[in-house]
């Protein structure tokens, strides 16, 4: 069985991942500009600052687009399938792809409201998304 990839946190992305373990999302902020800034990078993307701390995000969103997985996108995934890839808008206005868990396929659909939920996969904590509680 082909083992599953998994991220590898750098310095720069280490304070994401270390958040994610505490089952908490976090994400970086413009101090100039105060654009919340996803994927971690060094620069904003939109002013150029170059201070850009971390800061705890709420953890629910949308589900912006999706598309269900019927074969694996990975050998690792085999046996896996079908799961949802979707881009999730958080509530604070990033985007990230990410899977939506914790409810069938068929059940998913563009406005779903979702919150974070965390995975623990070897030595890092997935990010992942399950429908919120209503």
């Amino acid at each position: 069985m082909t083992e599953r990839p998994l991220p590898h946190p750098s310095p720069l992305t280490r304070p994401f991942w270390e958040g994610a373990a505490r089952r908490e999302l976090w994400m970086q902020r413009c101090h100039a500009c105060g654009h919340r800034v996803f994927y971690p990078r060094h620069l904003c993307p939109v002013c150029g600052g170059d201070q850009l701390p971390w800061e705890r995000m709420s953890g629910g969103g949308t589900v912006f687009t999706y598309t269900v997985a019927r074969k694996p996108t990975h050998p690792a995934f085999a046996g896996r399938e079908p799961y949802v890839i979707a881009v999730v808008e958080l509530d604070e206005g990033p985007k990230l792809t990410t899977n939506i868990v914790g409810i069938p396929p068929e059940d998913v659909s563009i406005g779903l409201r979702v919150r974070a939920a965390f995975e623990d996969v070897g030595d890092v904590t997935l990010v992942q998304f399950e429908p919120e509680a209503t």
